[in-house]
């Protein structure tokens, strides 16, 4: 017998940075900064992504481009290994992700890459906790995501390989 299944998640939409709350303001203000700081000279794409760990720590990383474009890195695991590195078994509360263009204004929220979207799912897997996605273009609204399990459904962990 063939069963059909749906899958879907629940998001919020926020029309600006002052809808947030305090804590999630400061996480993509952070993000915003590392945004600046990206460095991006070929896809004049820059990324910022920022960190809330539970010990209240943030911890920003933003894209790092390469000419041999493989051996570059997203905005969204520079932060989360750094993050990993620097306080190793302390849990990731939330992810905030900015994008912006030198060549148009982006104004939909950016959301993270296949690459980084499995990254990111190894942490929440592997600590049994949701890790909440808030992401920004450089202007127009706000999208949370209560998990990263929402943006990456069926997602490829470790119980897959015991």
């Amino acid at each position: 017998m063939v069963n059909q299944k749906k899958i879907s998640f629940d998001i919020t939409v926020y029309d600006s940075l002052n809808e947030l709350t305090k804590e999630d303001r400061n996480l993509m203000s952070a993000a915003v900064k590392a945004r600046k700081r990206a460095y991006a000279p070929y896809s004049k794409f820059n990324v910022g992504a920022s960190v809330l760990l539970e010990n209240g720590e943030i911890i920003e990383g933003n894209n790092q481009e390469n000419a041999s474009y493989p051996s570059g890195l997203c905005a969204e695991r520079v932060a989360v290994f750094y993050a990993g590195a620097r306080y190793p078994g302390m849990h990731i509360k939330a992810i905030a992700i900015t994008a912006a263009s030198l060549n148009h204004e982006v104004n939909e929220p950016a959301a993270p890459c296949g690459n980084c979207r499995q990254a990111i799912s190894e942490y929440e897997f592997r600590q049994g906790k949701p890790i909440k996605m808030l992401l920004m273009g450089e202007t127009g609204s706000i999208i949370e995501c209560k998990s990263l399990s929402d943006l990456l459904p069926l997602g490829f962990n470790s119980s897959f390989l015991d």
